[in-house]
């Protein structure tokens, strides 16, 4: 009898151990799982998905097609030119009519970083002039070896224009980040302008909303849709085949209509 209350006594213990050991390792390794999951965004993983949100080609044909007395089907089109040094990412922007994407009538360059750490926002979108802009024309439709290459890139990175700092939608929202350019905007002379303000969200669903418009020193608008953000949504390749609208508008008439609703150049 009292061997047997000895043998049952210790399995009993050594199972008890096992047990705790167990428990040790699941707990620990639930923890290393969690620190997994809920490792924090990084600053620059920030800048990488604003960068990449931004390429591609997108249409305001919807909103044109639902007030086409205030907006114009565009093709926004952007796609990477280079990184900086210090990891910054370069991309070329172009804005045309949909049926005239080889003319564009805007070009910039937009550098992508992160937002000092001092500031309350995620990410610095910076638009510059470029040097020479007619040498980019269609910069992201052409192949890689018949573009401007890395070098010529960075050299023709002219004036800086204007900075828009972009937060992460809080959680629940339908966009990915948002933001604008300080409240006092940046100078801007087009079209009796005297300073320019900017409005971006990048939405989980590919569209971008930009909102551009132009001040006198008035505080009067003098440039710039007036009803809110231009839309721009990814259109599929097929789509954009079968574009024809009646809603385009001959080239003689653009020249009268855009002054009051868009800006052609800054």
């Amino acid at each position: 009898m009292g061997s047997d209350s000895e043998s049952s006594g210790g399995g009993g213990g050594g199972s008890g151990a096992r047990g705790l050991v167990l428990k040790a390792l699941f707990l620990f390794g639930g923890a290393l799982l969690l620190k997994r999951l809920s490792k924090s965004t990084t600053r620059w993983d920030h800048a990488r998905v604003v960068a990449e949100s931004l390429s591609g080609q997108k249409f305001s044909r919807e909103q044109a097609s639902r007030d086409p007395d205030n907006y114009f089907n565009l093709r926004m089109l952007m796609c990477p030119a280079t990184e900086m040094v210090d990891g910054s990412r370069v991309l070329y922007f172009e804005q045309a009519f949909w049926r005239t994407p080889s003319k564009p009538f805007r070009q910039r360059f937009y550098m992508v970083k992160p937002c000092p750490k001092e500031m309350k926002c995620d990410v610095e979108l910076s638009s510059y002039a470029i040097r020479d802009a007619e040498e980019y024309k269609n910069f992201c439709d052409r192949p890689k070896d018949q573009r401007p290459q890395a070098e010529e890139v960075i050299g023709d990175i002219a004036e800086h224009l204007t900075t828009i700092h972009l937060s992460r939608c809080e959680r629940g929202k339908r966009c990915l980040y948002e933001g604008s350019t300080p409240a006092g905007g940046f100078p801007n002379s087009w079209n009796g302008a005297t300073y320019c303000k900017s409005e971006l969200t990048i939405h989980k669903n590919g569209e971008v909303h930009t909102w551009d418009r132009g001040y006198d020193d008035r505080d009067n608008q003098v440039w710039g849709a007036k009803g809110g953000p231009y839309e721009f949504k990814p259109v599929p390749k097929s789509s954009y085949d079968d574009m024809f609208s009646p809603l385009s508008i001959p080239p003689f008439l653009l020249e009268k209509k855009i002054e009051g609703s868009f800006v052609l150049d800054e």
